[in-house]
């Protein structure tokens, strides 16, 4: 059986901002401890980065008692609302999130190497909690049905991950450039990175070896999207299920 290694960790302990490199990880039923316990809400709903892409430049993190800040402040405080709403609309405000529902499709992304590199742009904008490495190109599109283990850790990769405006801003200027999304549409057809659910918990960590179990190649199949059925840019845009 294949095997790679997890070359990178992040949560994002506030829905929609950046979020915060780890060197470990608490892997449980919802994905990694402490990933996305705050939401920006408006309105209309959940409020996102996809349309206010000036929220990417704030950042989630918990402090010492696993507490979300937004930029070094509590996320329940007036300097973190101030902030959310400069970059959000004064109508803004932050909650508490809900359960898995905090999750625009499963608890976990897990991006690979190998696509990353065929991406040619910053990881950051995939915004992925694990990066496996060792990946040869584009071969996470026949991941999809099977399982990750990482020591006791076993997550199942369900499909590949179609993508949204949040990766046509760059994670340092917040410079928008369309083109990122077209390109991804042409050259991986809509989809990179993959969506996954957790099998069996534990504590991960960066260099830890990870194996993959392929799955059965119909029920594979089944979970694949094919190329020929990506929609086109426009729809791509519009696609709800995207990570954030």
């Amino acid at each position: 059986m294949p095997t790679f290694c997890v070359a990178a960790l992040w949560r994002y302990p506030v829905k929609t901002l950046a979020g915060e490199q780890l060197t470990t990880a608490e892997i449980g039923p919802e994905g990694i401890a402490g990933d996305r316990l705050v939401w920006v809400c408006g309105p209309e709903a959940v409020r996102t980065s996809r349309r206010h892409h000036r929220l990417l430049g704030l950042k989630g993190t918990l402090n010492a008692d696993n507490y979300p800040l937004i930029d070094g402040h509590r996320w329940d405080s007036p300097e973190a609302l101030a902030l959310v709403q400069d970059a959000a609309g004064s109508d803004a405000w932050l909650e508490e999130s809900d359960g898995l529902n905090r999750f625009d499709v499963l608890p976990l992304l897990v991006a690979t190497d190998g696509a990353v590199a065929a991406f040619g742009r910053d990881v950051r904008r995939l915004r992925p909690n694990i990066l496996i490495g060792g990946v040869e190109g584009l071969d996470e599109r026949q991941w999809p049905g099977a399982e990750l283990h990482i020591g006791q850790v076993i997550v199942r990769l369900e499909s590949l991950r179609s993508r949204c405006p949040m990766t046509t801003v760059d994670p340092d200027t917040l410079q928008r450039d369309p083109e990122v999304l077209r390109d991804i549409g042409r050259r991986f057809g809509g989809y990179l990175a993959l969506d996954a659910a957790v099998v069996r918990g534990g504590r991960i960590r960066v260099g830890d070896p990870a194996t993959l179990h392929p799955a059965d190649l119909a029920a594979r199949a089944t979970l694949t999207k094919p190329d020929s059925a990506v929609p086109a840019y426009a729809e791509v845009e519009a696609d709800p299920g995207q990570r954030s």
